[in-house]
């Protein structure tokens, strides 16, 4: 293989057009999941604003770059897939067919190891050694809104209904219910942020925006704008005011979900699961092909979905002392947390304590309390 690796500034136009090549005819040649905007260039040169470290491998066949892998590296040669901890898809992007070895790749990276916690499906020579696969919920739409609904309405009908009912009821006791698919407002983000910040804080969670980086990334990705990347801004209004946000990434064919979060003031009419509706509304009218929600367990992406795709978690390795060490650190520490979430007796009651912890920290015993409730565990 010929490999060469660029830092972020360094990757050339042509390779970056023809990374972009690759992702649009991803879907016309058996590779929908390379389709997604977490694996795009736009998202890996984000990153590379952001941290350091960030690598791009760029493998070509007779001259011409065959495939893709972004990721960030150590100085020991400790390998992260881009943006691990907040990308819902990794991988390397690839022209159909070719073929890769996975330590031939990790060693002209300078990697002892890579690791992974979103692995997009079709990535067969990473998967040198056992891999943890998760479930990935999406909604189709490339049938369009209606068809979806009704699928929606036959699959979920209570659900269906209830969150209809809700939205009504919210323009009748708040005022207009608008939608904006693409808010463009960066103050309407801002407010988003501070709301997830205070979701993550209720529910006991580490508060992904107490770290700036992620902060500044979203915020760049937001300005972000090419014809086949953007960061999508989604909002839900009533009276005037936003009650419910939303951001996340789209390329040409994929809704990527991230950041939900609603007004709690508004919690009582459900505000995330109708803009979740509303986004699958303008997904389909931007002729997405689906919504993807994103690796977890939540009950409001069992009633929505269609159908899941599988991403898996693991490591790829090459002989190296390094290696070695790094499995011994991580691997205790990844089995608990997925023997835990994926274990509803083991689950309930830590996402209880987490909440408990949450309350003595915002000291809002009744917000607290009435979220402990939500059937949505506490996302939407």
């Amino acid at each position: 293989m010929d490999i060469s690796v660029y830092r972020p500034g360094e990757l050339r136009g042509a390779d970056r057009a023809a990374w972009t090549a690759v992702q649009s005819q991803a879907h016309l040649l058996g590779a929908p999941a390379l389709a997604n905007p977490f694996l795009a260039p736009e998202f890996a040169l984000a990153v590379g604003r952001c941290r350091r470290g960030v690598r791009i491998a760029v493998i070509r066949e007779d001259g011409e770059p065959a495939a893709f892998l972004p990721f960030q590296r150590t100085a020991l040669g400790v390998g992260r897939a881009i943006g691990l901890g907040v990308s819902d898809a990794q991988g390397l992007v690839h022209r159909p067919g070719f073929q890769w070895d996975a330590r031939e790749l990790l060693h002209a990276c300078g990697l002892a190891v890579l690791e992974f916690d979103h692995l997009v499906e079709g990535q067969k020579p990473f998967e040198t050694q056992p891999l943890q696969s998760f479930p990935s919920p999406v909604i189709d739409v490339d049938q369009g809104f209606e068809a979806y609904l009704a699928r929606l309405r036959k699959q979920s009908p209570k659900f269906t209904r209830t969150t209809l009912a809700k939205e009504r009821k919210l323009g009748r006791d708040v005022g207009e219910v608008r939608y904006v698919h693409d808010e463009r407002d960066p103050a309407v983000l801002r407010r988003l942020i501070d709301w997830k910040s205070a979701q993550y804080r209720r529910t006991g969670r580490s508060d992904r925006f107490a770290r700036p980086w992620i902060t500044h990334l979203v915020e760049q990705l937001f300005h972000t704008r090419t014809d086949s990347f953007a960061g999508v801004l989604s909002v839900l209004y009533a009276g005037g005011r936003p009650v419910a946000a939303h951001f996340g990434l789209r390329s040409e064919r994929v809704l990527a979900c991230w950041f939900p979060a609603y007004d709690p003031e508004f919690a009582k009419f459900s505000p995330g699961l109708i803009l979740h509706l509303r986004m699958a509304e303008g997904a389909a009218a931007d002729s997405m092909a689906y919504l993807d929600l994103g690796r977890g367990e939540k009950e409001y992406k069992d009633s929505f979905k269609t159908r899941e795709i599988q991403v898996s978690e693991g490591w790829v390795t090459r002989r190296h002392p390094v290696a070695l060490g790094h499995r011994a650190r991580r691997a205790p520490v990844k089995a608990l947390r997925n023997t835990v979430v994926t274990r509803p007796e083991l689950f309930e009651p830590a996402d209880r304590l987490l909440k408990r912890m949450g309350r003595i920290r915002t000291g809002d015993h009744g917000m607290a309390r009435s979220l402990s409730t939500d059937k949505t565990k506490g996302d939407l």
